[in-house]
């Protein structure tokens, strides 16, 4: 049986568990297996099974990386000891290191037959090298207006690949809690959802996603990642006739004090649950909180907002 675990016993545990968890090894093809099998009878199958096909490839990059990590030891060293993310993703964009992940995932994609896909593409290889490293930092700083939507999930797929590859490079035990709880403290990217772990000593406790690098890091429950604030907080999600709502293996955190939350994945509920394609396969729950007057703050980077 699960333990579900008080606010208090929740504060008193932090001080045990790891703060970082490193994604595993197959990442992406985990992601594209439960993309697949999301995409069975759901309303954006065919957006689902692009994104499922994107993850196998950004699998393949893993296994055979195109570009080292950019960062040397002693930048690495320096970030670390003075609480910046070693990472940062604001800098790396910039210095375009992540280009040629870009161009191997450009090179291995092998669209679905059919044109729907092809002037994106097409637009995508014939622009240069400045154009692609500027929608590469558009996307990451959430201007989506300087970037056709249609290229988000190819420029999204290139970054987390190389982000991801980097991240495993980082001596993990040495990073520290940054200064903002939604912020990843390996690249500074903020986060894209929540787990709630379910087994061992972990059981109940609280990691955030990176939307960029997948680093997990953990963050206490019951409070909102945004403000900080504890009171009030509500949890939303679809309606299902297999789950109650207080079960429901993906809730949002929302917070009425800044009107922002979070999803958030209980592996309790959906022990085999993967937060990208869960948070990807709930866009309905993204709808119904921004009519009832909730901002999604977390962003996903195989989508462009309104896209799908």
């Amino acid at each position: 049986m699960s333990t579900i675990l008080e606010p208090g016993q929740i504060e008193a545990s932090a001080v045990s568990p790891p703060f970082l968890h490193l994604p595993p090894g197959n990442l992406f093809e985990v992601r594209a297996a439960r993309l697949e099998r999301l995409a069975q009878g759901h309303a954006l199958a065919g957006y689902l099974r692009l994104i499922a096909s994107l993850c196998r490839v950004q699998q393949q990059l893993l296994a055979l990386p195109p570009g080292g990590v950019p960062v040397e030891a002693e930048r690495q060293r320096l970030c670390i000891s003075h609480g910046l993310p070693p990472l940062s993703a604001d800098s790396l964009v910039r210095e375009g290191a992540w280009l040629v992940w870009l161009q191997a995932l450009l090179d291995l994609y092998v669209p679905p037959p059919g044109d729907a896909l092809a002037d994106a593409l097409r637009q995508l290889r014939e622009a240069d090298t400045q154009q692609r490293k500027g929608w590469g930092i558009a996307l990451l700083a959430g201007q989506y207006d300087a970037l056709p939507a249609a290229l988000v999930p190819f420029i999204g797929a290139a970054l987390q690949a190389a982000w991801s590859h980097w991240l495993l490079a980082l001596p993990a035990g040495e990073i520290k809690p940054g200064g903002s709880l939604s912020q990843c403290p390996c690249c500074g990217s903020p986060a894209m959802a929540g787990v709630v772990r379910n087994r061992g000593k972990h059981n109940g406790l609280r990691y955030l996603v990176c939307s960029l690098c997948a680093c997990e890091w953990h963050v206490v429950r019951v409070k909102c990642v945004y403000c900080e604030q504890s009171k009030d907080l509500r949890y939303s999600s679809l309606e299902d006739d297999r789950h109650a709502p207080d079960k429901a293996p993906l809730r949002a955190e929302c917070c009425p004090g800044c009107q922002g939350y979070l999803k958030q994945l209980y592996l309790e509920n959906d022990a085999e649950g993967e937060p990208l394609s869960a948070d990807l396969a709930s866009l309905a729950l993204d709808m119904a909180l921004d009519q009832a007057g909730f901002q999604r703050v977390a962003p996903n980077l195989m989508l462009a907002p309104g896209g799908g």
